[in-house]
C-alpha cells in the first residue's frame, strides 16, 4: 500500500495531524505501537489525570466546604476503585473518539511499531500487545511525520519498580491511596498527581533540585502555588538533590543532597518520579534514513519542521519546545497544511501552560524573569481573586492575576494566573495578544459581573496606573 502521508504515533499531535492530512485530500495512514489510539496524553496522562483530579476535588470540596454551604454529610470515604473505574471508562470513551475520527475522515490504522526501512519505506512490526496472529507488514509512503511523543526521565540513582518506586503511569492505577507519597520534582506532573492524593488524605513530600514550583512558569505562580499546596499539607525541600533510594517491602526510602552538602533521608511508602520527560524515539530506525539526533535526543528539524531528510517531518514531544499537547496538534496542522501547499504559522510565545491543580495556574507569553534577562522594559498589574465577589461566592479566594505589559507601548507581553479557572481564563489572553492589545483595550472592554475573568480586566488598569476599580 502507499499513501501521500504516513503518521507515526497517535498522540494529539499524530491524531491531529493525520485528521488535517485527510481533510486536505490525501491518502493517510496512521501508525500506533500499542491497542489503543491517543498516545501518553489520553492514555496514561492528561485526560486519565484531569478525571483524577476532578474526583478527588469533589471528594475534598464535600470534606471542607459543604458543610459551610450548607450540605451536611454523613459517613463520607472515598471508593478509590470506583474513582479508577472513572478514570479509565473518560480515556476509553475518549480513545473510542479517536478512532471513530480516523473511520470518520478514512484514515488507514495499523497497530504496531512503525519504523524506517527508508525514507519512503515503513515497517510494521506487532507487539506482543497485537496477539501472535499479528504479522509484520511494510507500506510505501511520500511524506511521514514523526509523532512518537515522550516517556519518564528515570534517575539512575533510583531503582524504578513500578510498585513503589512510580511515574504518573502507575500513580494512576493505584491500589490503594499512599500514606506518604514522596515526589521527586516540583514540576507540572508531580504537582497535579500529588494534588489527587493529598486530597484524599496522603501526606505529600516534595523534594526539588531548583529553588522553586514549576520552575518553567513566572515565578509569582510558583510561589503562590506552594502556599495553596501548603494548606494541603504539602512539605517542600527545594535545592535538594536526590543521590538514591531503596524499597524494603512496603517502605520507601530516598536519600538527598541539601545546599549544605548534608544528606537527608525521607520515608514513605510510595515515591513518584516525575523529574521530566525525554523523547520517544527507540525502535524507529532513524539511522535506516538518515534522521538526525540533537545532543539531548529530539530529533532536529528546521523552522518548517522538516527533519535533515526531505519529506520527513516530526512534531510534538519528540522535537524542541515545550512538552504541551496544544502545542503537537498546531505542529501537526502547520506540517499537514505545508504538505498541501499551504503557508501556516506558529507563534510559539503564544503556547499557554497550564497546571491543573486547585487553583488553575496558567500563563501565556514572556515571565518577569525573561524580561528582566532580556533588558526589556515592563510595567506590571496584579489583582487578587479574595477581591472578587465571584470567588466569595465560590469560596475560590486563592491566587492573582499578574500582566506584563512594555513600559512605552502598554502592549501585553505576558499574563499569569493563578486561580479557578485559569486553564479558561488563560484564553482571553492569547486573543489578546495575538491580536496585540494593549492592557488599556482589555480594561476598557466590558467583563461580565460576577465573573472570575474580571480579575484580568482589574490587572490590567492596574498595569495602566493603578486604576483598580474593586481594590
Amino acid at each position: 500500500m502507499t499513501y501521500d502521508v504516513t503518521v507515526i504515533g497517535s498522540g494529539p499531535g499524530g491524531y491531529i495531524a493525520a485528521i488535517r492530512c485527510a481533510q486536505l485530500g490525501l491518502k493517510t495512514a496512521i501508525i500506533e505501537k500499542y491497542n489503543s489510539l491517543g498516545g501518553t496524553c489520553l492514555n496514561v496522562g492528561c485526560i486519565p489525570s484531569k478525571a483524577l483530579l476532578d474526583s478527588s476535588e469533589h471528594y475534598h470540596n464535600a470534606a471542607h466546604t459543604f458543610k459551610t454551604h450548607g450540605i451536611d454529610l454523613n459517613d463520607l470515604k472515598v471508593n478509590l476503585p470506583q474513582m479508577i473505574s472513572r478514570k479509565r471508562e473518560v480515556v476509553k470513551q475518549t480513545c473510542d473518539g479517536v478512532a471513530f475520527l480516523m473511520k470518520k475522515n478514512k484514515i488507514d490504522t495499523y497497530y504496531g511499531l512503525g519504523s524506517f526501512v527508508d525514507k519512503n519505506t515503513i515497517k510494521i512490526t506487532p507487539t506482543k500487545n497485537q496477539g501472535e496472529e499479528a504479522s509484520v507488514k511494510q507500506i510505501q509512503t511520500n511524506k511521514t511525520i514523526i509523532a512518537t511523543g515522550s516517556k519518564p526521565i528515570i534517575l539512575p540513582s533510583v531503582p524504578y519498580d513500578k510498585q513503589r518506586i512510580i511515574t504518573s503511569t502507575e500513580a494512576l492505577e493505584l491500589k490503594e491511596i499512599p500514606k506518604h507519597l514522596i515526589i521527586i520534582g516540583g514540576g507540572v506532573i508531580g504537582m497535579e498527581i500529588g494534588s489527587v492524593y493529598g486530597r484524599l488524605g496522603s501526606k505529600v513530600t516534595v523534594i526539588e533540585f531548583l529553588d522553586s514550583l514549576i520552575p518553567t512558569m513566572d515565578k509569582t505562580m510558583g510561589k503562590e502555588l506552594q502556599k495553596v499546596l501548603a494548606k494541603l499539607g504539602f512539605d517542600f525541600y527545594f535545592k535538594h538533590k536526590v543521590i538514591g533510594a531503596s524499597v524494603n517491602g512496603e517502605e520507601v526510602t530516598v536519600s538527598a543532597e541539601n545546599s549544605n552538602g548534608e544528606t537527608i533521608t525521607f520515608k514513605g511508602d510510595y515515591c513518584l518520579l516525575s523529574i521530566g520527560r525525554k523523547p520517544y524515539t527507540e525502535g524507529l530506525g532513524l539511522e535506516n534514513a538518515g534522521i538526525k539526533l540533537d545532543n539531548r535526543g529530539k530529533i532536529e528539524v528546521d523552522a518548517h519542521l522538516e527533519t535533515n531528510v526531505k519529506g520527513v517531518y516530526a512534531i510534538g514531544d519528540v522535537i524542541k519546545g515545550a512538552m504541551l499537547a496544544h502545542k503537537a496538534e498546531e505542529e501537526g496542522v502547520l506540517v499537514a497544511e505545508q504538505i498541501a501547499g499551504q503557508k501556516p504559522h506558529i507563534n510559539y510565545l503564544l503556547i499557554p501552560n497550564v497546571v491543573y491543580t486547585w487553583p488553575e495556574v496558567a500563563g501565556v507569553g514572556y515571565t518577569e524573569d525573561e524580561l528582566k534577562t532580556s533588558g526589556r522594559k515592563y510595567k506590571t498589574g496584579s489583582f487578587p481573586f479574595k477581591a472578587l465577589g465571584r470567588a466569595r461566592a465560590s469560596m475560590d479566594l486563592d491566587g492573582t492575576v499578574k500582566v506584563l505589559a512594555d513600559a512605552a507601548t502598554d502592549e501585553i507581553l505576558g499574563v499569569h494566573i493563578i486561580g479557578p479557572r485559569a486553564a479558561d481564563m488563560i484564553a482571553e489572553a492569547v486573543v489578546a495578544m495575538e491580536y496585540r492589545a494593549s492592557a488599556e483595550d482589555i480594561a476598557r472592554m466590558s467583563h461580565a459581573h460576577p465573573t472570575f475573568t474580571e480579575a484580568f480586566k482589574e490587572a490590567c488598569l492596574v498595569a495602566t496606573g493603578n486604576r483598580a476599580l474593586n481594590m
